[in-house]
Formats: C-alpha cells, structure tokens, sequence
C-alpha cells in the first residue's frame, strides 16, 4: 500500500470514530487501542430465545459444502437444525469446536442436525480444521458467495463471528447465541426446548 493509500485509510477510520458510527466499528477501535488487532468480531455470548408466535418466516438457504456437494434448507425440513456461523482462524471457533461435536453426537438420535457456514475459508481450510478438532457434520463454503449468510439476514449479526442458531422444525430461528458457545447447560436446554415444540 502507498503513502497515499494509507493516508487516506487512516482518514476514513478516524471519520468512522469520530461520527460514531456501528458497534462492530466501535469494538474494532476497541481492539486497536488495546492493541489486540484480532481482525474479527465476535458476540459477547448473548443467548436470545425466540417465542414460537414471535418467530420470522422460515429461512430457506442452499449451498455447497467441503466435499462439494449441495446442501439445502430443504434437506433439514422436519429436523431441528443448529447452524454455526464460523472460521479456522477465528479463536472463539476454535474454542467451540469441540462443544459442538460433542453436542452433535448427544443430539444427532433425536433429529437434530447440525451444519456450519463458513463466512472466509475454502474447503481445504475448512476440511483441515475439521480433521483437527473431530468435526463430522458438513460447513457450507460460503466465502465466495455470501448467500447462506444472506439468506439468515436480519438474523445473524453480519460481524460477529462466531453465531450460533437453533432452527425449529418449520425451519424458524428459535434461538440465538451471539459469540461463542461456553454454557453447555443453556445449549443443551435451548435444543432440547426446541425439540420438545409441537
């Protein structure tokens, strides 16, 4: 980058400050004056339930994923469905992988699934991680396109990374977990809520 790109990267930052713009913008600030610079932003781990008569319409989405196979909303229709929105380099992920898998398994007999987006890698990434902390259910490669994360739109906070969603059956988000997921008790009582939904 030239003297004159960085200078004018430098303004545009100080003008987002200094209008005060999005939280995301904030937290990013946050992270440069304490010197962190973890280029992402991840949720606070805030749990939101969602009442069945409060619920948008059911969220339709398709995909690829690391084996290059199509996935769908439809392929999940009827099954309650955890959806994890994350990247290999991002250490919240990281963190709750093995929560997930773990959970995976508890829950896979009972008709839930789980599939992961993942907003930034391709699929050798994505698979690598897998190997590394014992992922078996699939991640739609969404970095190319975005329309997995399009399509959860208004659902999802588009910056913070990772999110997790609970699905019910109609395929209405139930619930949502804005960060990592490190109450294994609260996760287990969000999916076995949403299960036990006529």
């Amino acid at each position: 980058m030239n003297a004159r790109a960085r200078l004018v990267a430098v303004l545009a930052a100080v003008a987002l400050l200094a209008t005060g713009c999005t939280s995301a913008n904030d937290e990013l600030a946050d992270q440069y004056r304490s010197g962190e610079n973890l280029n992402y932003i991840s949720g606070d781990g805030t749990v939101t339930e969602f009442d069945a008569e409060e619920r948008q319409e059911p969220v339709t989405f398709e995909g690829v994923v690391e084996d290059g196979s199509e996935v769908s909303s439809e392929d999940y229709a009827g099954e309650v469905l955890v959806v994890n929105f994350w990247y290999a380099e991002c250490p919240p992920c990281r963190a709750e992988a093995e929560l997930l898998e773990q959970t995976h398994q508890a829950y896979r007999e009972q008709g839930v699934e789980f599939l992961g987006v993942n907003v930034r890698n391709q699929a050798d990434t994505a698979l690598a991680f897998s190997r590394t902390f014992g992922i078996t259910y699939p991640s739609i490669m969404d970095a190319d396109t975005g329309s997995a994360q399009l399509a959860f739109a208004g659902t999802v906070a588009p910056n913070a990374v990772p999110t997790t969603l609970i699905l019910d059956r109609k395929g209405r988000v139930a619930a949502r977990i804005l960060g990592q997921v490190t109450d294994e008790s609260t996760f287990n009582t969000l999916i076995r809520d949403t299960i036990a939904e006529d």
